[in-house]
């Protein structure tokens, strides 16, 4: 694994209290073009990923869309694909002899969606989470622990969470649990207050208190400073390594969200996830009731 002295001993010093930022997060990623090796890249790809992800739906879901530019693949590249899929042609894409190749789950997700493309049910779980659900596990396999560790806290963070708030509107919150992983799982089965899980889970308490927040930004805030200690903890023996790397840029990500984060959106955004609960506890219910028909 390379190392990055002159890279890192470069970089200005950054805070979670800042508020002006020494890069985009754009900026950045095209500056580290220039240092990565090879063997490296395939870690920021991977954090790359979810805004192709956002970019895969929005062209099965809206095709003609903007596609958000942080993405790596292009407008045109996923129309191909996708072309291919729906004619059964997905093998002569013209990526499969290229060093940019899709991701596993983007095909698994799309012969998912186009099969139920002409459903009239919608489905139990939004599709965004059954994205979210492939994305995690895409991830959480990697062979580098930093990055397999990143997104299993970001998922056990976000279930917690969930799960808490199904608990407070008296929610199924087995229809909105995301992923399978041991934490996963313990949160769909258990009743306990702390869904069996005070011993696996050190940052746990910490995400109860976060719960108790009554101020939605404020809670946001508090969960991105989890995350942002959780950074500088992993690394914390890893100074020159790729790992040093993807924390600047995951704590560039988390300022840049800030300076357009405010009170109306953190609220509206909540609302948003409390009526997804909803819509996704109703389906599960009708599903239920449709397969046990007598």
């Amino acid at each position: 694994m390379s190392k990055y002295y002159y890279l890192i001993a470069g970089l200005p010093n950054i805070a979670f209290e800042d508020s002006k930022l020494p890069y985009t997060v754009s900026g950045f990623k095209e500056e580290l073009g220039n240092y990565l090796s090879r063997a490296d890249r395939q870690w920021l790809n991977v954090f790359t990923l979810k805004f192709d992800n956002e970019n895969l739906l929005e062209q099965m879901q809206h095709p003609g869309y903007e596609p958000d530019a942080r993405g790596r693949f292009t407008y045109e590249e996923l129309k191909l694909l996708l072309t291919g899929i729906r004619n059964g042609k997905e093998e002569e894409t013209p990526f499969k002899n290229r060093n940019k190749h899709f991701p596993p789950y983007f095909e698994t997700f799309a012969h998912s969606f186009l099969a139920e493309e002409e459903k009239t049910d919608s489905p139990v779980f939004p599709w965004e989470d059954r994205l979210s659900a492939l994305y995690y596990a895409h991830a959480m396999k990697s062979k580098n622990d930093f990055v397999a560790g990143w997104f299993e806290l970001n998922l056990n963070i976000k279930n917690i969470l969930i799960a808490l708030t199904c608990r407070k509107y008296k929610l199924d919150k087995s229809a909105c649990i995301v992923g399978e992983n041991e934490t996963a799982r313990k949160i769909r089965t258990s009743n306990a207050r702390d869904f069996d899980l005070g011993d696996s889970l050190e940052y746990l308490p910490a995400v109860l208190r976060i719960a108790e927040e009554n101020d939605l930004l404020q809670r946001e805030r508090k969960i991105d400073l989890l995350k942002w200690e959780w950074l500088e903890e992993t690394t914390l023996w890893k100074t020159f390594d790729i790992e040093n790397v993807l924390v600047y840029l995951l704590k560039l990500e988390i300022l840049e969200r800030w300076t357009t984060l405010d009170k109306e959106t953190g609220e509206q955004s909540f609302r948003q996830l409390v009526g997804a609960m909803k819509k996704s506890s109703g389906s599960a219910l009708e599903e239920f009731k449709r397969n046990n028909k007598k």
